[in-house]
């Protein structure tokens, strides 16, 4: 599948775009034209520098209200279109994007817009240009992806075909089977973007809140499976208007789509060999799905598309490690809460404290700054998670494909060797081979000439909570479904005093592993390269009231609940007044559901890290979100008293 991007997608100049998408891996670029006409290179050099990148110019666009107009008007919009096609000629591009009429046409006549394309079709033949026509959902009177087609068609001029755009089609609920009907010959260009389903006017939405394949919710595999069926062997272009992307980092932003065309193209393969079609090969098509040779009774389309490294979903958590300069507090904290210490690593400046199956690693090398140097040490906070797979090096290499750098991790003689890859948010993430009675071999490398305590009580790691960047987040839930295989469950919204937080849960089927992406607010972002804002590791026990008791009695600092909520929550749930009185004489905090009960405490922060103790009673399945708030506001109270 040939790759591409609309320039629009990207933040900075043309030239820094240019080599963003060149870094990224893409095969081609959308100019979009506010990006030639600010930029002070001329339509040559930036023919010679896509040479130089290895990029081709696929879409010069847009070129808008063209069709359904006046006499007079007609005549200006030819003007415009041959300066148009001769620009191209300097640039060396082909194609352009027409849009459907939206400001200027004043007649609703089929047969005038055809009559209108045909002379745009025929003056573009004479510049050697061809002309993707595409119905904008908000077109005046043109907004419908087959309604362009039959234009297109009653034209029937070679210069005249169109753009299929799956934010028009999909934002509008247009059924896509009627694609794989279309002549693929006039099919010219195919552009691609998601979005969260919104209920808000089309424009607007398309404006500001369209988002990478796979960051939204629209079903692109689907659209893709139908423009393959078609027999469409052109460039698979993002189109992308997002607000946040076009501040961001432009490189790092160029990674994330190209990662996001990556995944699409695996999951089109999917939903193709998933709907086989019925007859025979689309359009006497001859290329495979998924490259290679076709597996038996596997259709073939000419556009052939990749897949990946297949991976299971993880078996679980294997361990979370906390980095520091100073660890006395993080040590004091796993202490009372009745983890147990089981010595440091024979060869790093690592520390391994255990409860059951529950496995935190202490970092003591505290943070460099990449170049040798060392840099400022900074609070405890999440450096990294472990997750047993099947086959960390396959889970590797496919996490590789997917654009995610390399983590690396020196090892000596007789230590695991762990593949390790870095998220978004720079939390790094080793995969490790997972044991059927959740023992793990690499914890031998701890506490030479020492028994390992057994520990008394059992414990699993139940969650990960990580704060995203604010301009990372939908790359972050993107990273973690390509590569992880986790599904994203619906977003919510959690009320803080510094506004509504989202919250992305991501999850595998048998909710072995939880993670919980949360928007980190901007009062907890500094803009330097580590992490500042608060997140946590939870774990569940199952008996939280005793560990709660035993915490205490040896003396952790609880996150302090206010008795305002323990009077909401008698309100609520009409409680035993006994059970009552022991929630709120240990700070637990209390939900039910029709599933079940469940009951849970925090730590006081330690530098942008705390714990969670959960216990889940029956089935209940949920994180607790009614008291999130008061997490929230308790929280934010002690770090505004803490910068005054």
């Amino acid at each position: 599948m040939r790759t591409g991007i609309a320039t629009v997608c990207l933040s900075g100049t043309l030239k820094e775009k240019m080599q963003a998408c060149a870094i990224a891996g893409f095969d081609g670029i959308e100019i979009f034209e506010q990006d030639l006409v600010t930029s002070p290179l001329s339509p040559e050099d930036v023919r010679k520098m896509a040479a130089d990148l290895g990029l081709t110019l696929d879409l010069y666009q847009p070129f808008r209200d063209f069709d359904g107009v006046s006499e007079d008007l007609l005549a200006a919009n030819l003007h415009r279109a041959d300066a148009k096609f001769r620009l191209m000629s300097r640039l060396g591009m082909d194609t352009i994007l027409v849009c459907s009429n939206v400001a200027t046409a004043t007649i609703d006549d089929d047969g005038l817009r055809a009559k209108q394309l045909a002379a745009l079709a025929e003056l573009a033949g004479d510049h050697g240009v061809k002309v993707a026509y595409e119905a904008l959902a908000w077109g005046k009177y043109v907004n419908d992806y087959e309604h362009a087609h039959r234009l297109v068609e009653m034209v029937d001029h070679p210069n005249l075909g169109t753009c299929l755009d799956s934010f028009h089609i999909l934002s509008r609920d247009w059924d896509t089977a009627p694609i794989e009907d279309f002549n693929p010959g006039k099919i010219f260009f195919v552009q691609v973007a998601d979005a969260p389903k919104l209920s808000m006017d089309v424009l607007s939405w398309s404006r500001h809140y369209r988002v990478f394949p796979g960051e939204g919710q629209f079903e692109l595999a689907k659209f893709m499976g139908h423009v393959v069926r078609a027999g469409y062997t052109g460039p698979v272009s993002l189109e992308v208007f997002n607000d946040v992307f076009r501040q961001s980092d432009v490189e790092r932003t160029a990674v994330d789509a190209m990662r996001s065309l990556i995944w699409l193209e695996e999951q089109s393969a999917k939903w193709l060999e998933a709907n086989p079609a019925a007859g025979g090969a689309a359009n006497g098509a001859t290329g495979t799905v998924a490259g290679g040779p076709p597996a038996p009774g596997r259709r073939r389309y000419p556009m052939e598309l990749a897949t990946l490294p297949q991976v299971a979903e993880p078996a679980g958590f294997n361990f979370a490690e906390v980095k520091a300069a100073d660890t006395a507090a993080l040590e004091t904290v796993l202490g009372q809460l009745g983890f147990e210490f089981n010595g440091r690593h024979r060869t790093k400046d690592v520390q391994l404290w255990t409860m059951g199956h529950a496995r935190v690693i202490i970092n003591e090398q505290g943070p460099g700054a990449g170049d040798g140097t060392p840099a400022p040490a900074i609070a405890a906070g999440i450096a990294a998670i472990g997750f047993d797979v099947d086959s960390p090096v396959i889970a590797s290499a496919r996490a590789q494909q997917l654009k995610a750098p390399v983590v690396p991790r020196k090892s000596q003689a007789n230590e695991e060797v762990f593949q390790g890859f870095a998220a978004p948010d720079s939390t790094e993430i080793f995969l490790c081979q997972g044991s059927p009675d959740g023992t793990a071999a690499w914890t031998r490398e701890f506490g030479e000439g020492l028994e390992v305590p057994s520990g008394s009580r059992s414990a699993v790691i139940d969650h990960v909570n990580l704060a995203q960047p604010w301009q990372h987040f939908d790359e972050a839930v993107l990273f973690y479904t390509s590569a992880l295989a986790l599904e994203p469950q619906p977003y919510a919204e959690v009320a803080s005093p510094s506004g509504l937080v989202r919250s992305q849960v991501m999850q595998t089927s048998d909710r072995a592993v939880r993670l919980v992406l949360n928007l980190a607010p901007l009062l907890q972002q500094d803009g330097t390269r580590h992490k500042t804002y608060q997140e946590h590791i939870a774990f569940a026990v199952d008996d939280l009231v005793a560990t709660a008791r035993a915490a205490r009695d040896r003396g952790l600092d609880f996150l302090q609940i206010p008795a305002n909520y323990y009077e909401d929550l008698d309100a609520r749930f009409g409680l035993d007044p006994d059970f009552l009185a022991k929630l709120q004489d240990l700070n637990l905090l209390y939900d039910r559901d029709a599933d079940g009960e469940f009951l849970h405490f925090y730590t006081a922060t330690v530098g942008s890290v705390f714990f969670e103790m959960v216990e889940r009673r029956g089935s209940y399945d949920g994180y607790g979100a009614p008291n999130a708030p008061v997490r929230h506001a308790v929280q934010y109270d002690h770090l505004h008293q803490l910068t005054k």
